[in-house]
């Protein structure tokens, strides 16, 4: 590693001018911009809401940990949308500055903010992920941190970092399964370089898998006995079409890399920097972790190509390729350390910090464009109103709800924290024995048990269902306007049945 390219300690001027303050003050404007969006939920926001009523070492098709981050969260805020904004955007600046961290291993202040900050060009962590995303966010965060820790084992091994990323490999598993993929292509684009090599063979290399281990085996002795529930729906989406998806496979994995994830920013990146990128040849042999970047990318794409051709999957979503490619415009960069010294190096600061600012905004006026186009959108929902409805026909604030869709229901258990609320909507064979369980508990604790749901998003036959096992009741309504749309929108309509304690059918 050249002196040119050596890491440098951290400013010491002024907080505010530091990139990682600017990572902080953005994720705490887009807390205070969710908080003044909606008090309703999204989908992802919903599921959180409802999976942390109780902690578990499995939540069906995801792993555990960002729900266990979001049940401590709630233990200090109450299970709310500011719980909710503070954990998903202390996350994503967590992301940002992990990646910084792991530029400033290679590159000055200026090329390790590019590093970390062009990812809000991606558009699956730069506005996808503050729409509604949970688990992706978390395991691009330990994406980061595990560059982070391998540049700084390549640089100077120690024990200590072995143990860290042993410890952040772990989390990344418990984030998403997928992480598999990018610690498996780090290892071996890693050892496959004599230089890297031999850094993570050094003294202490054992802490990393020991430690490892021992963050992953009591999910991993979970997911042996729920094996199919973990799996299924995460296969049921990759759409595998063993026969005939080889064409539709590849054509989706392509788009998956360059304009759900790579196109923005090289963009961004071709028009700042012009022909600088290929002007001036690259050295004939690269520093050590250009070697390892260009391997690692080589293997993931190996990797996902062979799960088209000889797995048939023909589906890739912008969320699944994020963690494998967020480390794209740190290993560009650091193969053209110059640019940071380039005319037009200002242009591109201002360019990505703009852009920043524009999916800020963007993401607090959601509802309202939403609502003007005349699509509701969940953020929409008049929450406050339809509690307030609620109690005024009679509900206690504290039986158990049944909801008939996660949304609904996480939205109703932020309005009453102290109600147990369920989704029963996994699949209409299995909705009678959902609400019927439900209704038998709710007996043998004294307590009363409220069906609810939304006509935008119910199955014509759910309440038929519903009441399949249970003595049938006419169903009651509430109409409230959206919040947010355009005169002339058909307003919210919600059914329900409230039986109280005493009076269940």
């Amino acid at each position: 590693m050249t002196a040119s390219t050596a890491p440098r300690a951290l400013s010491s001027r002024l907080p505010w001018t530091h990139p990682l303050f600017w990572f902080a003050a953005i994720s705490l404007a887009h807390v205070a911009m969710r908080l003044l969006a909606s008090p309703a939920l999204k989908w992802d926001e919903a599921e959180q809401i409802l999976w942390t009523q109780e902690l578990a070492l499995g939540y069906g098709p995801q792993p555990p940990l960002y729900t266990w981050l979001q049940w401590a969260m709630n233990q200090v805020f109450g299970p709310s949308v500011l719980a909710l904004s503070l954990l998903k955007h202390g996350l994503l600046a967590l992301t940002y500055s992990l990646m910084y961290l792991a530029g400033r291993e290679l590159l000055d202040e200026r090329g390790a903010f590019w590093a970390s900050a062009s990812m809000v060009l991606m558009p699956a962590l730069g506005w996808y992920s503050v729409r509604d995303q949970t688990h992706t966010i978390l395991v691009t965060a330990m994406a980061c941190g595990a560059w982070w820790l391998l540049l700084r084992i390549v640089r100077r091994p120690r024990p200590l970092d072995f143990a860290l990323l042993g410890l952040v490999c772990g989390f990344g598993m418990l984030a998403k399964y997928s992480f598999a993929l990018v610690a498996g292509a780090m290892l071996l684009a890693a050892l496959s370089v004599p230089e890297a090599r031999r850094a993570l063979l050094s003294r202490g290399w054992w802490w990393a898998p020991l430690v490892g281990l021992l963050v992953v085996l009591p999910h991993a002795a979970w997911l042996l006995s729920h094996l199919t529930e973990a799996t299924s729906g995460t296969i049921s989406k990759m759409n595998i079409q063993p026969e005939n998806g080889l064409v539709k496979g590849l054509l989706r994995l392509l788009e998956g890399v360059v304009p759900s994830t790579l196109l923005l920013w090289a963009l961004f990146a071709l028009w700042a920097f012009r022909s600088a990128w290929w002007q001036r040849p690259l050295a004939p042999v690269s520093p050590p972790m250009h070697r390892v970047f260009v391997r690692y990318l080589g293997l993931v794409l190996l990797a996902l190509a062979g799960m088209v051709v000889f797995a048939g999957v023909s589906n890739f979503k912008g969320r699944w390729i994020l963690p494998l490619l967020c480390m794209a415009p740190l290993a560009a960069f650091s193969a053209r350390p110059e640019l940071q010294h380039h005319p037009r190096a200002r242009r591109y600061t201002i360019a990505v910090a703009t852009m920043a600012v524009i999916l800020l905004v963007a993401a607090g006026i959601r509802p309202w464009f939403s609502g003007l186009r005349g699509e509701v959108d969940e953020l929409n929902h008049p929450s406050i109103e339809l509690a307030d409805a609620l109690r005024a026909a009679g509900y206690d604030g504290t039986s158990p709800i049944v909801a008939s869709d996660h949304m609904l229901a996480g939205m109703l258990r932020v309005r009453f924290p102290d109600a147990l609320v369920d989704a029963c909507a996994p699949g209409e064979d299995e909705i009678p024995t959902c609400v019927a369980d439900h209704l038998r508990r709710s007996v043998q604790r004294g307590q009363g048990l409220l069906l609810i749901s939304r006509t935008d998003y119910v199955p014509s036959s759910w309440w038929d269902q519903a009441q399949a096992r249970i003595a049938p009741r006419a169903l009651q309504s509430i109409h409230l306007p959206f919040h947010m749309v355009r005169a002339g929108t058909p307003q919210a309509h919600y059914e329900y049945i409230w039986s109280p304690h005493g009076t269940q059918p």
